[in-house]
């Protein structure tokens, strides 16, 4: 492969795992390759150098447009255990090859290229790339040096599907808030079920489905907790409670006849009456 042709072995930012071009012998490539070396050009000179054998008994089978990614997947990793069996790793460069070099007659080029594309398409596997800094052969073992290109590419594509998750999530939230009010406002109408039809703006087929979706969600929802009144702190005094006689002080004082005078006062500590000048 030419100097100008950008590494290949993963998806780009932009594109979903569904729908990038399949490649036979490599996984999707992070940039566009150059308009001669497209992947249906490249598919068509690895076909040409790698024809299909002919199927074996026991291999994944392909119906048509068909392909069993499950049973696919299954075989590989029955195969290269160290590779696809346990923490998802970076996949060598043209690791596509090296399987059909080492499991011969195994699989078509097209399984493998609908399993490679789905799988290095994954979330999965662009966590590991983002992470990563080498890639891994069929036996595990490191297999050349990860680029910060595809690295960044990675997490460019983790970005987009997250910000694409959490509008989805907000959307979700807001219709279920907008789906609880409309059961709320319908359980205290007073309107007739045409008039409040009318005042949403819905059908009353599509009042009946929101209404029921409204009923589906709230059940779902965890019962809240009862409200525990709390009781009297200790030393409280709560209005509407015993009170003390007014004529005593503070709890545990007597009277204030009771109370002990002070020395060098008369009189209970009242004044003494004004002397007449």
């Amino acid at each position: 492969m030419s100097s100008s042709t950008p590494p290949q072995g993963e998806v780009t930012s932009s594109g979903t795992p569904d729908s990038q071009a399949a490649t036979p012998d490599v996984d999707a490539a992070p940039t566009a390759p150059a308009a001669s070396e497209s992947p249906a050009a490249e598919a068509t000179q690895a076909s040409a150098a790698a024809p299909d054998a002919p199927t074996p008994p026991g291999t994944p089978k392909a119906d048509g447009a068909r392909i069993d990614l499950p049973a696919v997947a299954a075989k590989l990793k029955e195969l290269f255990p160290a590779l696809f069996s346990g923490a998802v790793k970076p996949l060598k460069l043209r690791v596509q090859a090296d399987i059909q070099e080492r499991a011969p007659g195994q699989f078509t080029k097209a399984q493998l290229s609908a399993f490679l594309r789905r799988y290095t398409g994954g979330t999965g596997y662009l966590i590991a790339l983002s992470k990563a800094k080498t890639r891994f052969d069929l036996d595990g073992q490191p297999a050349g040096e990860l680029s910060d290109e595809h690295r960044d590419a990675a997490q460019q594509e983790l970005t987009r599907r997250r910000g694409i998750s959490d509008a989805r999530r907000a959307e979700e939230d807001r219709g279920r808030q907008e789906r609880a009010q409309l059961l709320r406002d319908f359980s205290r109408t007073t309107l007739t079920p045409a008039n409040f039809c009318a005042l949403k703006g819905l059908t009353q087929e599509q009042l009946d489905t929101q209404l029921k979706l409204a009923r589906e969600e709230e059940a779902q929802q965890p019962p809240r907790p009862e409200r525990q009144d709390r009781g009297p702190r200790d030393g409280d005094q709560r209005r509407g409670g015993p009170r003390g006689d007014g004529r005593h002080g503070a709890p545990g004082q007597g009277p204030r006849g009771d109370r002990p005078r002070r020395e060098g006062q008369a009189n209970d500590g009242r004044r003494p009456p004004r002397q007449p000048r």
